[in-house]
């Protein structure tokens, strides 16, 4: 199976990205995590994007606050599937960083998570990777079906209490 590279612009981005961490490795998905600036680090960031898909990665997932050019800094390196993670810092509570993120040129697509969606950015590669890895997808869907019986177990609950 395919690597997925998880890229933070900052090391502060760290705490935001546990999440999907911990839900790649759930899924029992490898990845590699590397701190990148598009700004203060373009070089780096241009070499590992372009290099990518040879390096046996599958999905790219770039969290970054603010100005938030990480996500489309490395999906102007590669044609692999890039996943930006918009990251709520205290200047615009993440509203800047979510229109850094989704206001991709025509051509240089990035796909886009809620501001702090570090889990569905886990998710939303794991759907990637599955397109060709059936084992991922029964995996996903017995995660689907637990979230599933979860939420009627709440109801069935609710139900008993207010009867």
């Amino acid at each position: 199976m395919k690597r997925v590279a998880v890229i933070v612009g900052s090391d502060s981005d760290l705490p935001t990205m546990e999440a999907c961490l911990t839900q790649l490795r759930e899924l029992g998905i490898s990845s590699e995590t590397h701190i990148f600036s598009a700004h203060r680090t373009p070089d780096a960031a241009a070499d590992f994007a372009k290099n990518a898909r040879e390096n046996d990665f599958g999905v790219i997932i770039a969290a970054a606050g603010k100005a938030a050019h990480l996500a489309g800094a490395l999906a102007a390196r590669t044609t692999l599937p890039v996943i930006g993670v918009p990251v709520r810092s205290s200047t615009l509570d993440g509203l800047d960083a979510l229109l850094s993120t989704v206001q991709m040129p025509s051509g240089i697509p990035v796909a886009t998570v809620a501001i702090d969606g570090a889990k569905n950015a886990a998710l939303l590669a794991a759907q990637i990777l599955a397109v060709e890895d059936s084992e991922l997808a029964d995996r996903l869907n017995d995660m689907r079906g637990r979230m599933q019986r979860q939420v009627l177990e709440k109801d069935e609950a609710l139900q008993r209490k207010e009867n």
